[in-house]
This record gives structure tokens, sequence and C-alpha cells, in this order.
């Protein structure tokens, strides 16, 4: 069932009903990381994708805007690892449409997944991360949608297991430590990322994900969460002034080795293994999310100059409709009126035209009530 070296992170114990289950080891693993020439060229390539990504963000006219907009992006990409079917355009049509529209089913938890992000980053200003702070978050996550019998909140107390869909315990991949178990686990790990080691920040953050993951605390959104503690580690760290590192992109991607590379620290301590992967990761995340920043100032800087351009006495208003539309990127004609404080035909012919640059896509195919996207940015944040 595992390595020589499998004691290294924990040990496969049978459990009264006849399965193995994993009972992890504290961190850090012993012996301790190696880092060969290639893990420290991985970390100083991390390393300096994340020092870009900091100042690509400073160059942003409203940084902020863009975080809240990535956020949602990491949400989507997050979800999907979870099989949900969501886009991003449908996470804000969500947000921005009214109450009773159609939308897809699975866009809800989305949803939710900024909230529980945004949650999180609020409460770090006022407490450690925490079990405590975890716990708040998993309960926001699952507030209302699939998943919300599942003790949202609640650290399990029933046995779960990773394995196909349908299948049972005889089924499965991994057993996680069983609830006599859990906390004791749960405590070294709280512990271990509260510890000051004479180890990199992102070493620490990398084991700190796959224990979490391997103690799989909840009956649901394990992953979720998981992947929500690397961005709130890098913050209250100081790693990242601002939340712009999402694993997701990459983990979505190379989805099969990121199960495989978190199943051999369990089954042959492979923890090297897994934090290159992890830091490769955090270089290509970083290197993607400084290309997306200074995509979206380029493309924002050549708009405003194609409607001062082209639109004559009613640029003023396209500006700032432009703006407002980096913030919320999807309206209606109603919608700019409220925002300009113009006359609902003004509106019109206003959206019209900047429709007519490509700035705007009407999404309903309806002659009433209709709807625009800020097509070119989402696609920009999309990667499309």
């Amino acid at each position: 069932m595992a390595s020589q070296d499998a004691g290294r992170s924990g040990r496969y114990v049978k459990q009264p009903r006849g399965y193995y289950a994993f009972i992890p080891s504290p961190l850090p693993p012993d012996p301790p990381v190696g880092v060969d020439s290639e893990m420290s060229r991985l970390l100083s390539q991390a390393d300096r994708a994340l020092g870009r990504l900091d100042g690509a963000a400073d160059i942003l006219p409203n940084p902020d805007l863009f975080v809240a907009m990535y956020v949602r992006k990491e949400a989507v990409l997050s979800s999907q690892i979870e099989g949900t079917q969501a886009s991003l355009e449908d996470v804000i049509e969500y947000e921005a449409a009214p109450a009773g529209a159609d939308h897809p089913k699975d866009v809800a938890e989305v949803v939710n997944y900024v909230a529980a992000m945004n949650l999180g980053l609020t409460r770090l200003s006022e407490l450690p991360l925490s079990l405590r702070l975890i716990r708040e978050i998993h309960a926001r996550l699952l507030e209302g949608v699939r998943g919300q019998r599942r003790n949202p909140g609640e650290f399990r107390d029933s046995q779960n297991w990773i394995g196909p869909e349908g299948g049972g315990l005889k089924d499965a991949i991994f057993v996680p430590p069983p609830p006599h178990e859990l906390m004791g686990a749960l405590g070294h790990w709280e512990s271990f990322i509260h510890s000051e080691l004479e180890m990199p920040d992102l070493v620490q953050i990398g084991l700190a994900h796959a224990q979490f993951e391997t103690i799989h605390p909840f009956l649901d959104g394990n992953g979720r969460v998981g992947r929500l503690l690397i961005t709130f580690l890098l913050c209250s760290r100081g790693v990242l002034q601002r939340p712009l590192l999402y694993t997701s992109y990459f983990f979505r991607r190379h989805r099969e080795e990121y199960y495989t590379r978190l199943q051999a620290t369990r089954d042959e301590g492979d923890w090297e293994g897994w934090l290159k992967f992890f830091l490769r990761g955090v270089h290509a995340t970083a290197q993607e999310a400084s290309a997306t920043a200074r995509a979206i100032l380029a493309y924002r800087e050549a708009t405003q100059m194609q409607i001062r351009e082209n639109l004559g006495m009613a640029a003023g208003n396209a500006l700032a409709l432009l703006d407002h539309l980096f913030e919320t990127p999807a309206i209606s004609v109603g919608d700019a009126a409220d925002v300009l404080g113009v006359a609902f035909p003004t509106a019109a012919r206003l959206v019209s035209s900047v429709e007519e640059l490509g700035v705007l896509v009407e999404t309903t195919g309806q002659s009433r009530y209709r709807r625009f996207i800020h097509r070119p940015y989402v696609d920009l944040l999309s990667g499309e």
C-alpha cells in the first residue's frame, strides 16, 4: 500500500470496520524537506513572479476592482475542479440580473465561493487564520447550496473518503483520518501554520495546503476551502499585498497530477515532488495574473482613446460608463441611466454607441429588457 518512506507523512491504520484510514504525522516532515538545486530554482522563480504580480497590480487605476473580479475568476476555476459548470459570465449576470432570472443551477455555489473568500479576507484583519475562521468560511461556502445538509461550518463527526462518485468505503482511493483522530490532526496543523520555522513561506504554505487536503475535515467543500487557504496564508504573511494569487488556474489544467502528487505525499512520503509541483503552479499562476493586469491596462487605455475619437460630445458619459463597466461588467439601459444620472433615451443612445465600438455585447437576444456585458474585459479575465 505504501513505500518505505510513507511513515514520513503518516500511516494507514486499520479501523474496527475493517478499512484502513490514514493518520497524518505532524508537520514539518521528518526528515526535513530536501531543497535541491531544482527546488531552489523553483522557489526563486515563484518569489520573483509574486513580486512582479504585486507590481503589476500597482499600475492599475483601481487595483481593488481588479482584485474583486479576480476573486470571481478564482471562484469559477476552483468550483469547476469540483464539477460545477458555471462560467465567469454566468456569475457576473447572476450578480447583476434581477431576482428570478434564469441562471445555471450551480452558479450560486460559485457566488458563495466569492462570499466566502471576501468573508475570510475581512476576518483576517480581525483575527489570525485559525480553525474558528476556517469553520466560518466553510459555513458561508455551503450556505443555501448543494452540500448545505452536510454540516456547514462544522468539522465532521463521521468517516468520509475520496473515491468514485456513488462509491462506498470499499471503493475509496483515499480514506482520511477517522473522527476520533480528526481534532488532534487539526490541532497539529494549526500549530504548524503559526510556527516560526526556518522555512520559506511558500514551502510552509504548500505543506499546509497538502496536509489540509489529507485531513479532509469537512463532509463537503474540503478542496475549495483548502485552495482558499493558500490565498489567505499568502496575504496574512505579507507575501502578497493583495489577494491575487489563485492556484486553481494551474490545478484545474493539471488536475490529474494535482491529485497524484497529493496522494504521493501520503503513500510515498514524497513531499518534495508535491512542493515542486506547487511552486511551478505559483510561478505559472502569478505570471498569468501579471499578464492579465497588463492586458487590462492596455485595453482600458486603447478603449478610452477609441471613445474620445468616435463619440464626440457623448465621450464624457461614455468614459464614465466604461469606468463603471470595469466594476460591474453586466448592465442594462436602465442601469446605465441610473449610474450616469441621465434620461432613459439618452442612456439607450449611449449604450448603443458603446455597443457599436465592441465594448458591450447584448446577451438576451430580446428587443425589450435587454442586458449587455462588457465582453472584452470578461474575456481578458477568462483568458479567452
